[in-house]
Formats: C-alpha cells, sequence, structure tokens
C-alpha cells in the first residue's frame, strides 16, 4: 500500500470517527473561508486596483435566480494584432495580457497582447483568455487595409468582466440603450484581474459595485 494511499485512508477513518454535527460543522467553516477568501480578494481589486474606463456593447439575456443581467462585449473584447504590438499568434485557451493606455476619449485603448506578462511598464495590463483566434478577410471598401492582403489575424478576448448584475427589469432599457453611451469603470489589479466597478451612462454613473 502506498503511503498516500494509506495516509488518505487514515483520514477517511478519523472523519468516520467525528459526530455527524462536528463533520457538518466543519465543512460549513472550510466553504465558509473559501467564500470569504474570495469575497475579500474581489474586494481588494475593487479597493486597490487601477481605474481604467472601457468601452461596451451590451446584449440582453437574462437570469431568472439573480434577476437581469447584461452581456458586456468590449472594444477591447476583438483585438486585430497587425494593429498592436507584441505577439501575434494565439490558439483558443491561451492565457493573454493585454497591455491598455488611454485614448483620446479617455478610454482604454489595446497597444499590445503577449502570451506573459511583460515587464513592469506605466501602462495597464489586463489579463485574459483566448475564446477564438482565426483569419479576418479584408472586405472591399474598408477603411483599414490589412497588413497582409490574405486577411488579418484576430483574436476574441474574455477577461472575466463579461456579465453584469442590474436591478430586475432594467436589464432590457440598458440592452436598448446606444452603445456609444455607456461605458464600465473597471478596477485591474497588480496581476492584471479586474473586477467591474461602476457602470456609467452619459458619463454619469448608473451603477455602483458594492466591496462586499
Amino acid at each position: 500500500m502506498s503511503r498516500r494511499l494509506a495516509e488518505r485512508l487514515s483520514l477517511d477513518r478519523l472523519a468516520a470517527r467525528l459526530p455527524a454535527g462536528l463533520r457538518y460543522a466543519l465543512c460549513f467553516l472550510v466553504l465558509g473561508g473559501l467564500l470569504a477568501t474570495m469575497i475579500g480578494h474581489r474586494a481588494m481589486i475593487l479597493r486597490n486596483g487601477t481605474e481604467v474606463r472601457l468601452a461596451i456593447v451590451p446584449v440582453d439575456p437574462r437570469d431568472l435566480f439573480r434577476g437581469d443581467y447584461v452581456i458586456l462585449t468590449y472594444d477591447i473584447s476583438e483585438l486585430r494584432l497587425d494593429r498592436i504590438a507584441g505577439d501575434k499568434a494565439f490558439r483558443r485557451g491561451d492565457p493573454i495580457f493585454v497591455t491598455l493606455r488611454p485614448g483620446p476619449d479617455g478610454r482604454a485603448a489595446a497597444i499590445a497582447a503577449h502570451r506573459r506578462a511583460p515587464a513592469a511598464a506605466p501602462d495597464t495590463v489586463l489579463q485574459g483568455q483566448v475564446a477564438y483566434s482565426g483569419q479576418h478577410a479584408r472586405l472591399p471598401g474598408e477603411r483599414e487595409g490589412c497588413a497582409s492582403t490574405a486577411g488579418c489575424v484576430i483574436v476574441g478576448v474574455d477577461y472575466g468582466i463579461e456579465s453584469y448584475f442590474v436591478p430586475e427589469g432594467e436589464g432590457r432599457a440598458i440592452e436598448t440603450t446606444e452603445k456609444s453611451r455607456l461605458e464600465v469603470v473597471a478596477a485591474v489589479s497588480a496581476s492584471g484581474e479586474a473586477a467591474i466597478k461602476r457602470l456609467m451612462l452619459d458619463g454619469r454613473m448608473l451603477y455602483t459595485e458594492p466591496l462586499y
């Protein structure tokens, strides 16, 4: 019998000897601790993270258990790699680190994408995961041509901030609002993790996310 198996059996025997009430209490404490850690980690991002403004395109689904929510697609959700610096080859599921810099309107624009976190820089780096990668054929009449006549490589990116819950009954109103009027203010940690901090309409706060 291996040492690991023996240790596991020993732990199983020990757990079986504990009263049922104590076992349930221990499970509750472990699960509660994990939940508290997750909530605390998110609160730390909201409190200490660097704020970035993100232009969004909302699409409306509905969650019957938690009221309305909107699915958020950002300008930086799809990247054309010939327009930005960094790595030029990604596959679905790859981690991706997108360097952001405020544009003329103050909203964040992607300037680079890397498979690994870049060295410390003054710009904000947002961590995500590649949802898809492929060739985008150049269409006749496009204002901006591709670097190659064969097409442009694009990647779709999920940042973990693609949904936002709002008071019940208000999701449709947000979904039908002109996209140029909406933006998200996200908090980004030093490691690149993000959390939605505020939802803005015409530059005014529409919803704000509490720390807890």
